[in-house]
């Protein structure tokens, strides 16, 4: 792979976003970027605004201060041009390069980003990257696709239907009647392309699901109404590529009705328990079916693998995989794997390697057929 002359990696860190969680992104990034290691690393920044303008240069600053001391830049889809690109525009519009980069470390959260589409345009680049591939990733963000998934293979998922937002404008009143004829009261309301707990509602009757659907469509263009319970949730780490393996179980206690967006990220009053208060056996139980789920969907580098257990039966059911979770110091996914005995940046060290090993696996793989 290409080196500098201080046989540095170069880790094109992208973060940013066209999404709801572009600022939750952006904190990630921050810390991956202090926590990656100087000698054995050179970071190029490569930041994503609102709109979707990918810039480099003082990213930062641009995208939290509004500084204007960063430049539109590109990657190009082609194998031959593993570099980031600068728009030059004005008078003169051209590609001015950059930066060789060796491997792509997203940080992208919610759409544009972990739901497979910067990771298409990192296979047509041919670059390394962490984390899932196209497929595992768009598995992974869509909640409804995921759901069938763990249904094809066997794992538990709490009872659920999916409502269309068109269908749900047209004809409202026969959709509450679908879901009253299907769950019962407490339901959820998601958008079934989006993390970070942005877009959901807790309904506890007819007027609350009215505004959890509304709320939800305007994110997202299908819906999940998913059956409420009373739960432990649960969430694990899991890393590696095809011999993936679980960190220690933690446990999330939000002091709000559920671990929603401000529970995690603005107010800083819900429990986080590491390790969870289970019994060994729980513990595996739990453990198991975080890597089976992440097999499923042919996860690969890293992902943190949300599970709820019913308090009234014990009986665990598969939630969700966030194929790029937060990454914060004080994020589950690098907490957990810290109670498991791998600091952040060591973490942050198997991430690439990760990358890179699933890269050259694929490359020795045959493209034609002579």
């Amino acid at each position: 792979m290409t080196k500098n002359g201080k046989n540095r990696l170069r880790v094109g860190v992208i973060f940013g976003g066209r999404s709801g969680e572009h600022e939750v992104s952006l904190n990630s990034a921050q810390s991956v970027m202090r926590a990656l290691n100087p000698d054995k690393y050179e970071v190029i920044p490569i930041g994503i605004d609102k709109n979707g303008r990918w810039l480099t240069g003082d990213v930062v600053g641009t995208l939290t201060e509004g500084k204007t001391s960063s430049h539109h830049a590109t990657l190009l889809p082609d194998p031959q041009a593993t570099g980031l690109m600068q728009l030059d525009e004005g008078e003169h519009v051209g590609l001015t390069a950059v930066s060789q980069l060796d491997v792509i470390f997203p940080v992208l959260h919610g759409p544009y980003g972990e739901d497979g589409t910067v990771q298409g345009l990192l296979e047509l680049a041919n670059l390394p990257y962490v984390g899932a591939g196209v497929v595992g990733s768009a598995v992974g963000m869509d909640k409804a696709i995921f759901k069938h998934v763990m249904v094809a293979n066997g794992l538990p998922v709490l009872p659920w239907l999916l409502v269309h937002s068109k269908e749900w404008r047209k004809r409202p009143y026969d959709i509450i009647a679908e879901v009253e004829a299907i769950l019962v009261y407490p339901v959820f309301t998601k958008p079934a392309n989006l993390g970070s707990s942005v877009g959901i509602s807790k309904c506890h009757n007819r007027d609350e699901l009215h505004a959890g659907l509304d709320e939800a469509a305007n994110y997202d263009r299908r819906i999940v109404v998913e059956q409420g319970v009373t739960v432990r949730e649960l969430e694990v780490s899991v890393l590696g590529n095809d011999e993936p393996v679980a960190s220690v179980v933690g446990e999330v206690r939000p002091r709000r009705d559920f671990y929603d967006y401000v529970a995690k990220y603005v107010s800083d009053d819900s429990e986080l328990i590491i390790p969870a208060d289970l019994s060994e056996a729980q513990s595996d139980e739990v453990r198991r079916l975080a890597v089976q789920a992440y097999k499923a969907i042919d996860c690969a580098g890293l992902g943190r693998v949300d599970l709820l257990l019913d308090v009234a039966n014990g009986r665990l059911f598969l939630n969700e995989i966030n194929t790029i979770p937060g990454f914060t110091r004080i994020s589950m996914y690098p907490k957990l794997w810290e109670a498991s005995g791998l600091s952040y940046s060591q973490l942050l060290d198997k991430l690439i390697d990760l990358a890179i090993e699933r890269h050259e696996e694929k490359e020795q793989l045959k493209t034609t057929i002579t």
